[in-house]
């Protein structure tokens, strides 16, 4: 790995934020789950979770441009254990939707920890995301329309998100895992060695300050060794 990837690579996993997220409730088009996945990236976002019942995920690499690489993402079969995960993470939880009670997005304070719940194309967040929410928020419009596409409106939001979590100073410092950050600075800065411990069934080395593998002789004997696919 060189070390420019391998710096910038930390600088990612620096710039993480594993309290902020967002939930797709049951949004099923390719392109704008990965609309998402790529602002989500670009916000620092750690993971985006997806409440999706009986169907599987699918994610549009172009439109993704590979950052469903860095994003994990977290699908639930229903909301009520998408909730159950942000309650037991002490996040507030926000849904964009119209409501008496709803707020301009820009009112809420980011800093704390927060998922957003966004709804699908045509129903909007469902019933039990809008009753399982502390405050619902939506995004002024003075036009004729009155939604936005999906991965439009959740970009609004999280980019609202990041301006104040970088006014609070709070991008910069790790709050990831090491075990994770390990696991990323492998299989992101050595993909052929990562491909070659999949496929030999060993376990991932560790990486060192320099962004090196760090294996014992028998590990590389093992690495080198023809595999029954070779």
């Amino acid at each position: 790995m060189s070390p420019e990837r391998f710096a910038r690579i930390n600088q990612m996993l620096d710039n993480r934020q594993p309290d902020l997220t967002v939930c797709l409730d049951t949004v099923h088009k390719g392109n704008n789950i990965a609309a998402v996945l790529r602002t989500a990236d670009a916000a620092g976002l750690h993971e985006v979770h997806a409440v999706w019942s009986d169907i599987e995920m699918r994610v549009s690499g172009n439109t993704a441009s590979g950052s469903q690489q860095w994003v994990k993402t977290c699908v639930h079969h229903s909301m009520k254990d998408a909730i159950s995960d942000f309650r037991g993470k002490d996040m507030q939880i926000l849904a964009t939707t119209f409501s008496d009670t709803a707020v301009d997005f820009r009112e809420i304070d980011y800093t704390r920890p927060t998922a957003i719940i966004l709804g699908n194309e045509r129903d909007g967040v469902s019933p039990e995301g809008i009753a399982s929410a502390d405050q619902h928020i939506i995004i002024p419009m003075i036009g004729m329309v009155q939604s936005l596409n999906v991965s439009v409106a959740a970009a609004l939001i999280m980019y609202e998100a990041q301006r104040q979590r970088t006014e609070a100073g709070m991008y910069g410092t790790r709050k990831l895992d090491e075990a994770y950050c390990q696991v990323k600075l492998f299989e992101q800065g050595h993909p052929i060695y990562a491909k070659a411990c999949r496929r030999k069934k060993l376990p991932y080395p560790a990486i060192d300050e320099t962004g090196q593998i760090v294996a014992d002789e028998a590990w590389w004997q093992k690495m080198r060794a023809p595999s029954d696919e070779e």
